[in-house]
């Protein structure tokens, strides 16, 4: 007798979805016929076309990399796109917004506060000669590029600040993602502003307000160890604040 993967078979899964209308909030089922393959991001498409042309949520590529549908799947951050209905094992599946972030519309937040902090780290190159006019090629060795090329794979989807709880007790706290950024270009040997970016990662919403929970790490989709990054920034945050101080005396 042929012995089939029960978890691959189609079966209608129920869809339970937190939804808020600016107003208030509430809860939503629906009904999704699942087949193996499905994803959870199919699954809010259908229920959009079949159900309820106002559900909202948001996303792009639906291939794990813009980080646009990230949300609270089963009570933990997760990517719909790449989230698959059969292989949850659940005949209900808890869909709500991510949370630390302010909801908008139904499953989409507002993540303007959350690219603002990205951008205070200043995550670009910084150099001293900069000459836009004579572009000059940055040498680095396989083993530099190794030394930063995880964190160059974060998709900014928000999933490592929703599950923060420092980000969770301060809104202005910089969080997992901005700092992970600050590390990559801290050790990038092509970059000179490493001071330029201290101001803020050593400022009291900076990586002194991390208690090191590793949530950050355990959620991330590209598994890039955001955790890791703050606990060696918090090193290099440690040497600089050292070197000020010495300054003075």
């Amino acid at each position: 007798m042929e012995n089939k993967d029960k978890s691959n078979m189609g079966r209608d899964v129920i869809f339970r979805i937190k939804r808020f209308d600016g107003e208030k909030s509430y809860w939503s089922d629906f009904v999704v016929p699942a087949q193996k393959g499905m994803t959870v991001l199919e699954g809010l498409y259908y229920i959009k076309g079949t159900y309820d042309g106002s559900l909202s949520f948001r996303a792009s590529c639906r291939m794990g990399i813009c980080g646009s549908c990230a949300m609270k799947i089963n009570d933990k951050p997760r990517l719909a796109c790449e989230t698959q209905i059969l292989q949850l094992n659940s005949s209900k599946i808890k869909i709500e917004p991510l949370d630390n972030f302010r909801v908008l519309k139904d499953l989409i937040t507002d993540f303007e506060g959350f690219f603002a902090k990205h951008e205070a780290v200043k995550p670009y190159l910084i150099r001293k000669d900069d000459n836009y006019a004579e572009p000059v090629e940055l040498i680095q060795k396989p083993e530099e590029l190794h030394a930063y090329y995880d964190f160059t794979l974060c998709i900014k989807c928000g999933a490592c600040f929703s599950v923060c709880p420092a980000a969770a007790t301060r809104d202005d706290y910089l969080g997992p993602a901005a700092m992970a950024a600050a590390y990559r270009f801290n050790i990038d040997t092509r970059d000179e502003g490493r001071d330029e970016r201290m101001f803020m990662v050593c400022s009291d919403v900076g990586v002194w307000r991390c208690h090191f929970a590793a949530e950050c790490s355990e959620v991330c989709p590209k598994n890039i160890e955001p955790a890791k990054a703050i606990q060696k920034l918090r090193f290099q945050a440690a040497v600089h604040m050292i070197k000020k101080a010495l300054k003075r005396w």
